[in-house]
């Protein structure tokens, strides 16, 4: 059963993402401002693999809204910063939303995978 968006935001909180943003739980932090935080996935599938995850609160881009689409462009910004700043952007990265437990959302919070490093093949999956 799909959560409404009130709680979504509510109970998304106490993910663990949620506990990085407010300094619960350390991570490596690559980038960070005033709409989100990039740091290092702790099980990377690429020689570097980093999460962005906006600071304000929604599980995924269903559960998103037309007044969030600057925090979403703003995802997008940070992630080919962190390409820049890992040194990979020249080289090329990849950039996975997974939306839903069928593509592979474990957390629910919605966060970008920046891969890079290596070379990915397609198609992806």
């Amino acid at each position: 059963m799909r959560m409404g968006r009130v709680e979504a935001r509510v109970s998304q909180g106490e993910t663990i993402f949620g506990k990085i943003i407010r300094g619960e739980i350390p991570s490596d932090k690559v980038y960070e401002d005033d709409l989100a935080v990039a740091f290092r996935d702790i099980h990377p599938v690429a020689p570097s693999h980093v999460l962005v995850v906006p600071k304000h609160p929604f599980v995924s881009l269903l559960d998103s809204s037309p007044a969030e689409a600057a925090v979403l462009g703003h995802l997008l910004w940070v992630a080919a910063e962190v390409a820049r700043r890992e040194g990979y952007a020249e080289d090329g990265f990849r950039v996975v939303i997974n939306n839903g437990e069928s593509a592979g959302q474990e957390v629910e919070h919605l966060h970008l995978h920046v891969l890079g490093g290596r070379r990915f093949g397609w198609p992806p999956g």
